[in-house]
């Protein structure tokens, strides 16, 4: 109806017509292109009242944009804020397409959660498994890294190695993603290097986090603290647009490879406000089991105007409700409690004279201390886990249309034109 109605020249008295610059906008376009278009055929325009420049049926430009996958005609240019049936967060509780993320990571394993968050589907008896091949080129590449290089290198290293050994990775189609994320994953923690000695009886039985503890400590692993990883994997899956999730959409936008998209968020995650961050409530915990109370390790943050790490949480007025789900998973393991006291004392001796509350951090900070694993543990387990978050971002963005996320700078240099620099001749005194 459209391209027949243009060509007669008649317009519906009732349609919404647009100016030569608001249908550039609504395209993403020059001005000029728009007359290109016009000229190909592709958009009729009429005369303004009064003859002055042209207009645009607003069906026809959206209609337009649709086909050229040009801008999204209600999406403001840059922004940041985009629909997504991913992850919904609350005041005080979050939701893995629409269902409780915390029962969900208390009553399923890992890799079930996963296969909601990617499928809408729950898979009960779900297990991921690592190629020989992958997994040989990751382990390769891992062992090549020098030996003070921590988990977040080797992770990223492993990424690097399973995407070279994986030659359809180009492919986005949906079966395709995730068969590559189902390897990829045990795929990670299995490259990771074992620290129990020989492979334990806990990294031989399915399931990611009975194979990704020996990764993390020499301790054997009993069944409380194995319940405390595993729902620490499934909590921290995905939290709506983190800045690595963020990353890695952006990447997914590009048409990046689900492993490079993976590479993206790890590039994020490292930093000491993201993923690291668990690091420094560990440390934090050590020193107040040290020296017997909070009351002094707090004292000496708060004069040195750090911030207490483990507190706090923009998107939550009171506890983090992973911190929740795993304190109480915690208070079941016996070998937990001196930590889990000093974690407590922190948040009672912090809160007297402000109000902030646990956050994930911390509580990931009590399974590392309690369970003798090093420092950046906590990282690590953030980073395995969210590569399924990040999969379930880069799934979602591959059906819009590609480079969408293409902000714009707001150019505070000098005022052009300005003069050639002038600078000194080759071979000049």
């Amino acid at each position: 109806m459209t391209d027949q109605a243009g060509a007669a020249g008649f317009t519906e008295p009732s349609a919404q017509r647009l100016t030569t610059r608001e249908t550039a906008e609504r395209l993403g376009v020059k001005p000029e292109t728009v007359y290109a278009y016009v000229s190909r055929g592709q958009l009729t325009s009429n005369r303004a009242p009064g003859g002055r420049g042209s207009t645009f049926d607003a069906a026809e430009v959206d209609a337009l944009a649709r086909r050229t996958g040009r801008r999204e005609p209600t999406a403001a240019a840059g922004a940041l804020s985009f629909p997504t049936g991913i992850t919904l967060i609350g005041s005080d509780q979050y939701f893995f397409r629409g269902v409780d993320a915390t029962e969900l990571a208390r009553r399923h394993t890992y890799e079930e959660v996963a296969e909601w968050l990617w499928t809408g589907e729950l898979r009960p008896g779900m297990r991921f498994t690592a190629p020989a091949e992958t997994l040989a080129a990751a382990r390769r590449a891992v062992g090549a890294l020098p030996a003070h290089c921590g988990a977040t290198d080797r992770l990223r290293v492993a990424v690097v190695a399973a995407a070279a050994a994986d030659p359809l990775r180009f492919d986005l189609s949906r079966e395709a993603v995730l068969g590559g994320a189902r390897s990829l994953i045990p795929t990670l923690a299995a490259a990771l290097p074992t620290l129990a000695g020989e492979a334990s009886e806990a990294a031989a039985r399915p399931g990611l986090a009975r194979q990704l503890w020996p990764k993390l400590t020499g301790r054997p692993a009993d069944e409380a603290s194995l319940a405390v990883l595993d729902t620490a994997l499934g909590l921290l899956i995905d939290h709506d647009l983190a800045a690595s999730t963020l990353a890695a959409r952006v990447a997914a936008s590009a048409r990046a490879h689900p492993y490079a998209v993976v590479s993206a968020g790890l590039g994020v995650l490292e930093g000491p406000l993201h993923g690291a961050a668990s690091g420094l409530a560990h440390r934090m915990l050590t020193e107040v089991l040290e020296r017997g109370g909070a009351a002094p390790v707090v004292a000496d943050h708060l004069r040195s105007g750090r911030r207490v790490p483990g507190l706090g949480h923009r998107l939550y007025a009171g506890e983090d409700p992973r911190a929740r789900t795993l304190f109480a998973l915690l208070a079941e393991v016996p070998r937990a409690a001196p930590a889990l006291a000093a974690a407590r004392d922190v948040v009672a001796t912090t809160t007297r004279h402000t109000p902030l509350h646990a956050n994930v951090d911390l509580a990931l900070a009590v399974l590392s201390v309690s369970s003798g694993m090093a420092v950046e543990a906590g990282e690590t387990v953030f980073a395995i886990s969210r590569t399924a978050g990040w999969i379930a971002h880069a799934l979602e963005e591959y059906g819009e249309r590609p480079l969408r996320m293409r902000p714009s700078g707001q150019y505070t240099g000098p005022r052009p034109p300005q003069p050639l620099p002038s600078g000194h001749e080759p071979g000049s005194q």
